[in-house]
């Protein structure tokens, strides 16, 4: 019997690209956290710096150093203790611990850029625009270990996940609703230019981070 010419031979199968997806090894995992969590609280000190805010429960933890006395790790951590029941019911405790220990170290990140780095004066363009590329690539980094940095990052991922909305839209939301907050303790020029930093960070989000791409 002949062979089959091309046209009428069946076709090879390819494998989906999900499938050719190579887990992290733990060693990549642990430093890809810590570059992460290390590119984020810089972002959110410079942020800090300026006196400007930023979405999520980030944005809550800064808002929340204009109104009350304790610092920025403290209330970083406080605020986003509530969502660990929300992780550990939808994403499992191994994301829920890596979350836990994500935001712990930003936390102690913090207290460290407040020691060492002294910022004597920074352009509140330049603290808002580079502060939130900085975290929105931390973000990135952090999504692909598996991880967030907990409070709306949960809510977003589970999102993309279960519904198919973009992580970076569901926070850019969420995010516009706390800078909006900000009218409350910072004067409204500060609001507008802390929206539009809110918005380059999701547009990071949403332009690297897609359903069915590289989900964390």
């Amino acid at each position: 019997m002949p062979p089959s010419s091309p046209s009428t031979s069946a076709p090879a199968t390819v494998e989906p690209l999900a499938d050719l997806r190579v887990p992290h090894h733990p060693l990549e995992d642990v430093l890809g956290v810590l570059t992460g969590t290390f590119l984020a609280s810089l972002g959110l000190y410079l942020l800090e710096t300026a006196g400007a805010v930023t979405g999520g429960t980030a944005g809550l933890a800064l808002l929340l150093t204009h109104a009350t006395s304790l610092p920025f790790a403290v209330l970083f951590l406080l605020v986003n203790a509530p969502f660990f029941g929300l992780a550990i019911w939808k994403k499992g405790w191994s994301f829920t611990l890596r979350t836990a220990l994500c935001v712990a170290i930003v936390s102690g990140f913090s207290v460290l850029h407040e020691r060492w780095l002294h910022i004597a004066q920074i352009h509140p363009l330049e603290a808002v625009i580079g502060g939130n590329l900085l975290v929105g690539v931390g973000l990135l980094i952090v999504f692909r270990h598996g991880a967030s940095l907990g409070g709306f990052n949960i809510l977003a991922l589970i999102l993309q996940e279960r519904a198919g909305l973009r992580a970076g839209y569901v926070q850019m939301a969420l995010d516009v609703t706390v800078i909006l907050l900000g009218l409350l303790v910072i004067p409204w020029p500060w609001v507008l230019l802390s929206a539009l930093g809110g918005v380059v960070l999701n547009l990071v989000l949403a332009l690297n981070h897609r359903p069915g791409r590289y989900r964390a």
